[in-house]
């Protein structure tokens, strides 16, 4: 009986420092900011509230949008249609590069 309850009494210690103590950032419960962990919010991506189609230059809402990432900046558009020929060649309708971050019809990823 002496030896069970040595044995509770060590499983009891060892528990107690890996859930508070020294092993608890192994368990997924420190507190001690050794580990900064990224927020949720950190890995959004916040999307504009509007954006200007870069195919037909209409204005979009972008939450209904469809888009569409290029060269790691996202353009929105107003239609398959339009998101499918700009996807079939990017550059005739960017033009010269940066164009379309400088008219405002993309955004940058993690921006």
């Amino acid at each position: 009986m002496s030896t069970v309850l040595y044995l509770l009494f060590w499983a009891a210690l060892f528990f107690v420092f890996m859930r508070f103590g020294c092993g608890a950032h192994i368990m997924g419960h420190g507190r001690h900011g050794q580990h900064r962990h990224r927020s949720e919010t950190e890995d959004r991506f916040n999307e504009p509230a509007m954006a200007v189609d870069p195919v037909c230059g209409m204005t979009v809402a972008t939450p209904g949008a469809k888009s569409t990432v290029h060269r790691g900046m996202v353009y929105y558009f107003c239609s398959v249609t339009c998101r499918d020929k700009f996807e079939a060649d990017p550059q005739a309708y960017l033009g010269k590069p940066g164009a379309a971050e400088r008219d405002g019809m993309s955004h940058r990823l993690g921006a």
